[in-house]
């Protein structure tokens, strides 16, 4: 009897071997360099985290840990400027990371090879993320490039349409949570919404609320010093600033910036003599989030009861949009 109990109490004990999570192994060689540190990566909200780091020898490195669900990570040597991108998963992975071009290849792993064939691709114009999704519809890596690329290019019918696609096995991951709670920002944020209420500090550290600017036409510009494409358009800005202030309109730059000096030098040097604000916290600041704003230049053009009636309006149409309120 005794013999049986102990023979049922190992197998359930194997049982339970076979059924906890294994975690991920990742052993990989550089090439390039031979000995420093290596740094891994994790990813949120546009920024990568160091999580771990273990010393090279003789060109190898190995990292241990869990992961739980596939998730975008970065792989660094001392070298890099950034991040080698991939896909880590909790299964044994080899991956060979190239110190000078700051490239990554991993070997036999089906989610960084959809991640890879895409890579290029997805930035450029066209790119059919539609397709990748009904393609793909239980891969984090599609929901990673709809949540990650695309969440500001769609407008919000088709974001849905294609979010809807996904495979209800991905509704706990990291990506289509945020994915979700990124459409229900833009639902708040459209034309004819009335803007969300913020409160920011200006450069001397003084609160300036959104509801403060009620009775005027408002543009409210989100940008940083740090975004060449913010920067080229300011000058087109200033000519509308120019052009209307005089006539009850105004513009609320809101900057995610995090270095303090280098906020307030662009704001000298491109001569933007409007009302800023900043909480200096970069992509983590909650005003660009409230609003649902994922790429920079964005801005959105508010009527004096405080209700959006436009958004991204740049170039000639901004001076179009405005001619035909104030010059009507």
């Amino acid at each position: 009897m005794k013999k049986f109990l102990f023979a049922a109490i190992s197998l359930l004990l194997l049982a339970g071997c076979k059924n906890n999570p294994v975690g991920y192994t990742i052993e990989g060689g550089v090439t390039g360099t031979q000995s420093g540190l290596v740094y891994l990566k994790s990813f949120r909200n546009k920024m990568f985290f160091t999580v771990d780091s273990t010393e090279l020898c003789d060109g190898k490195f190995e990292f241990k840990g869990f992961v739980g669900t596939p998730e975008l990570y970065g792989l660094q040597t001392e070298d890099m400027n950034y991040p080698a991108q991939f896909f880590l998963e909790d299964a044994p992975i080899r991956v060979k990371l190239d110190n000078e071009n700051a490239k990554i290849r991993v070997e036999n792993s089906p989610v960084n090879d959809i991640f890879a064939e895409n890579a290029e691709k997805v930035y450029q114009p066209g790119y059919n993320i539609d397709s990748l999704v009904s393609k793909y519809p239980d891969s984090p890596v599609a929901a990673f490039y709809l949540y990650r690329y695309h969440t500001y290019q769609m407008p919000l019918d088709e974001l849905k349409a294609t979010r809807a696609k996904l495979s209800p096995t991905l509704n706990n991951t990291a990506y289509v949570a945020d994915l979700d709670q990124i459409i229900e920002r833009l639902e708040n944020v459209q034309v004819g919404k009335m803007a969300p209420e913020f409160t920011l500090p200006d450069p001397e550290g003084n609160p300036v609320s959104i509801a403060d600017f009620r009775g005027q036409y408002v543009l409210l510009d989100f940008w940083a010093a740090w975004c060449p494409p913010c920067r080229r358009e300011n000058s087109n800005i200033v000519k509308a600033f120019q052009e209307y202030k005089d006539k009850n309109f105004t513009i609320v730059g809101v900057s995610l910036d995090y270095n303090r000096n280098n906020w307030l030098k662009a704001i000298a040097d491109d001569h933007l003599t409007w009302t800023h604000v900043s909480d200096l916290k970069f992509w983590d600041s909650e005003v660009p989030e409230l609003y649902g704003v994922r790429a920079i230049p964005d801005n959105f053009l508010l009527d004096p009861d405080g209700k959006i009636i436009g958004r991204n309006i740049t170039g000639e149409k901004l001076h179009e949009t405005l001619a035909e309120i104030f010059n009507p």
